[in-house]
């Protein structure tokens, strides 16, 4: 039987963490005395492992709290937050931070690439801090479980994804719109994203460049394997290279997918096969790589029955590629937001919704008009970044604790070898040593519980977390 890894009572899971962020914003100003004021013994002091880039937003959002240490591998890079922080220590290797500061800070703030996400995390959930880790959770399914198992074992650490609409309230008018019965049953959902805005789908980087003396190459490939610098890899084109991104399925799928999946209960699937735009073939596009993500996929997840819930499938396209439009949709009407969306397929309806799950809405939307739902699901008053920092505080688990984030990333990263099946090059059956056969679309086999393909045994070395080098 498959083990249950969702809340059992949503509703309440909802309530209650919406709720205690909602009175911690209210009583600890009429106790401590007055509007404002903030203790120094109820402020949380956070260390920042990467500080430039997206982690400029996060700490934004933790103005409150007392930033006490940086890091990053890239001195120009963390400029402005260290500008924006003068009293915080700095490092470039965040175990040195660790190890020196360790004892005045309590929480911890991952915004590195993916390849490093579980490296950091759990080094810092070893020494007892809470930690908010950007989506997704990790680069490889063996790692997120290394992040959820590791929570399971501290209960008493918070810990937060940073998919910011888990803590949105789209998220929670879907539900109620979904529970009240005007879609009927699910059983089938389309999800779509404008990504990858940034280069995908071609060579490796060839040659090398100079190392800026400002930056330090080896602390920035960590646990990847070493190779000559370039510096086509950053700050931001590592997403489309599976040794450090999970491609756009790992950039958006956690932010698009959080809401069915959550209110579903989906837990994990049983199948995933999937379609990309280029494939390796000396005949269509011979820059093209099975190292880097493709340009554009379409991936199909199929989910079993649970309970009297019904089995359901996921189409996800990325790329631009949209599923068909609806024929309750308007002329006028957008499919989902201008980044993407999902529609939700029912027996009795559909519903649409944007990215983060903003805006969900029945199809045709003139049936919103008539519709007198309640909110029954408390919200979460302030943003998903001090939804963690009311946790800490307050003693729960926020809306993206890894006991819920992380069965949601699996999920895409299993999306995500899907993709890689599709493009790895086999070992040619009876061939010679060094020759390989793509052999197309296969239908990948899932055992979640015990994270192995069980009909494709090459693609087990993509679950990970494989050779990791000693940096």
């Amino acid at each position: 039987m498959q083990k249950k890894i969702i809340p059992s009572n949503r509703r309440q899971f909802l309530r209650t963490a919406a709720g205690a962020a909602a009175a911690f914003t209210i009583v600890p100003r009429h106790v401590l005395g007055g509007k404002g004021f903030q203790a120094p013994s109820d402020t949380v002091n956070i260390a920042a492992i990467g500080a430039g880039g997206k982690a400029t937003g996060t700490l934004r959002n933790l103005m409150s709290e007392n930033v006490v240490a940086l890091c990053d591998v890239h001195d120009s890079s963390a400029a402005d937050t260290r500008a924006r922080f003068p009293d915080a220590s700095y490092d470039r290797d965040f175990r040195v931070m660790l190890e020196k500061y360790g004892k005045d800070i309590d929480a911890v703030v991952v915004t590195t690439p993916d390849h490093m996400h579980a490296t950091a995390g759990l080094a810092a959930m070893e020494i007892g801090k809470h930690v908010y880790i950007e989506k997704p959770l990790a680069r490889t399914i063996a790692e997120v479980r290394m992040l959820t198992e590791m929570a399971k074992r501290k209960p008493e650490l918070i810990t937060q994804m940073g998919n910011q609409g888990a803590s949105g309230n789209g998220i929670r008018r879907t539900q109620e719109l979904v529970e009240s019965g005007l879609i009927g049953d699910v059983h089938t959902v389309y999800a779509w994203t404008n990504r990858p805005i940034w280069p995908q789908g071609g060579k490796l980087p060839q040659g090398t460049d100079p190392i800026p003396a400002d930056f330090d190459w080896n602390l920035w490939l960590g646990i990847a394997e070493m190779r000559p610098h370039n510096s086509a890899y950053y700050p931001f084109a590592w997403r489309g290279y599976w040794d450090f991104g999970t491609g756009a399925l790992g950039d958006m799928g956690c932010h698009i997918l959080d809401t069915p999946f959550y209110i579903l209960e989906l837990g994990y699937p049983v199948s995933a096969e999937a379609s990309v735009v280029q494939v390796f073939s000396q005949n269509w596009n011979p820059d093209y790589t099975p190292e880097t993500c493709p340009p554009a996929a379409k991936i199909h997840v199929k989910f079993p029955q649970r309970g009297e819930r019904p089995p359901v499938e996921l189409i996800w396209t990325d790329g631009g590629i949209l599923p068909g439009r609806p024929e309750e949709l308007g002329v006028d009407e957008p499919m989902g937001g201008s980044d993407g969306g999902f529609l939700m397929v029912g027996d009795k309806g559909k519903l649409m919704a944007d990215t983060y799950g903003q805006n969900p809405r029945l199809l045709p939307t003139s049936r919103m008009e008539d519709i007198n739902v309640p909110e029954t699901l408390a919200r979460v008053e302030t943003s998903h970044e001090m939804d963690w920092i009311n946790g800490i505080k307050e003693g729960y688990q926020p809306s993206s604790h890894l006991g819920k984030a992380g069965p949601l990333t699996e999920t895409i990263l299993m999306g995500n070898l899907a993709v890689r099946g599709y493009e790895y090059r086999f070992p040619k059956l009876n061939g010679e040593e060094g020759e390989f056969e793509l052999r197309g679309r296969t239908r990948l086999l899932w055992d979640g519980e015990n994270m192995r393909v069980t009909n494709v045994e090459d693609m087990n070395r993509f679950v990970g977390p494989g050779e990791l080098r000693n940096f």
